[in-house]
């Protein structure tokens, strides 16, 4: 399946970028620069905290246009500058979108330069979250996005890592390369893929108990699976997340059901695959869980170190080959983690199990996979295969629900049987 460049979309678009206070702002010249590079127009707004993170010397240099911040500038609004430059955009996206500047749109606010033009403009509005964990998972902003997000405004991430605060979780604003991307997917898409079709995920890992204080589970972060539903969402599509226990937040607009075994997670499947069109298996499931669980915590034995302790472990249900092998199944996606000869595991695993494409990585590669920001891929399907280099998971998920999108439009037209419901 061919995949179109990054830049593909952008050539004469009128951006208009909005910055706002937040320390992602040191970002925007490169995001600038990249814009420009893909021969888009881009005018900056900045807010008034944003000057305290990066110049205007700086964006004007890189977007080649005066950078505006006062909506009281007695020289631009004497033709109404706010107003044209509303008028002028065909996209606004507002990176980084901190709480301050959600919560200030998400009211109607309009009382700098840079709300009042994103309620005087009918263009799109993608916004790229960058704040502290605490204060993206507060009810307050998740309040603020919803609304927003009701109202038709796009959301660009965040993405989960280390912040400039010194905590760890959901709060990163996406990179430059990734929302340069964003765009360009959004200027090429004439409908979305995925518009109407009803999906269902699974993500992170599950946790098969031992004792009460004790289980089995793995590496998994469940950021692939939160970056795949929120990319068949933006993509048109109604989405169901079957989780496992992860620390990531719901994406917006999707529905989350939480499970801990696999044994939970294949029973909401199962519950649920009938209803859905398309089925991603995204979730590191246990193979194995224990025979039995003990009532009480296992004690130690006085022999000693080097003891041994003997569990018998017994196989789990095969959640994806068993969606596979439903007599109206969807359109059926499974990912597969190795660590070695992926590629010939992989598709052994596809023909075995029945399933239409099977996405594959190679765990064993520290920079990429569980617990990292960025993943590496090669999608495989019947009769062919395509090579995601190593980008933002958030990134790679577009492009895996492009080839999914992609592969479901044809069955459409060539089988409509297939995916009709």
């Amino acid at each position: 399946m061919a995949t179109s460049s990054p830049q593909d979309g952008l050539k004469g678009k009128q951006i208009l970028l909005g910055v706002s206070g937040g320390i992602a702002a040191y970002k925007t010249p490169h995001l600038v620069r990249l814009l420009r590079q893909a021969e888009a127009d881009v005018q900056v707004v900045m807010t008034r905290g944003a000057h305290h993170f990066v110049t205007t010397t700086s964006l004007q240099a890189v977007s080649g246009h005066a950078v505006r911040d006062d909506l009281w500038d007695e020289t631009a609004e004497a033709a109404m500058g706010h107003i044209e430059l509303a008028r002028w955009a065909d996209l606004i996206l507002i990176a980084p979108a901190t709480a301050d500047v959600i919560s200030r749109l998400a009211t109607g606010r309009a009382d700098d330069l840079l709300t009042a033009l994103c309620l005087a403009s009918r263009a799109p509005m993608l916004l790229a979250p960058a704040m502290n964990q605490v204060m993206w998972e507060s009810p307050a902003t998740r309040r603020n996005v919803r609304c927003l997000v009701n109202d038709g405004a796009q959301l660009l991430g965040p993405d989960s890592g280390d912040q400039a605060c010194g905590e760890f979780g959901p709060g990163r604003m996406q990179e430059p390369e990734a929302l340069t991307a964003a765009l360009e997917t959004h200027f090429t898409a004439s409908k979305k893929l995925l518009d109407g079709k009803r999906v269902l995920i699974t993500a992170g890992p599950t946790i098969e108990a031992i004792d009460p204080v004790r289980f089995i589970s793995n590496h998994s972060s469940g950021k692939q699976g939160y970056a795949m539903a929120a990319a068949a969402h933006a993509a048109g599509a109604n989405v169901v997340l079957i989780s496992g226990p992860v620390t990531l937040p719901a994406p917006v607009g999707v529905r989350r059901i939480d499970v801990t075994s696999a044994t939970e997670m294949c029973d909401e499947v199962l519950a649920h695959a009938a209803e859905c069109d398309i089925f991603i298996g995204v979730a590191a499931v246990a193979d194995y869980r224990p025979d039995a669980v003990k009532p009480l915590k296992i004690k130690k034995t006085d022999q000693g170190a080097g003891a041994k302790l003997t569990l018998e472990l017994v196989e789990n249900p095969d959640i994806i080959a068993n969606v596979a092998k439903l007599p109206d199944k969807p359109f059926t996606v499974g990912f597969a983690a190795e660590t070695h000869a992926a590629l010939e595991h992989a598709r052994s695993k596809r023909e075995r199990k029945g399933i239409d494409i099977i996405v594959v990585n190679d765990v064993l590669d520290s920079t990429i996979g569980f617990n990292s920001d960025h993943n590496a891929a090669t999608v495989i399907w019947e009769g062919g295969e395509n090579v995601l280099p190593r980008q933002p998971k958030s990134e790679l998920a577009r492009a895996i629900i492009e080839t999914i999108g992609e592969f479901v439009d044809q069955l459409a037209n060539t089988n409509p049987e297939r995916v009709a419901k």
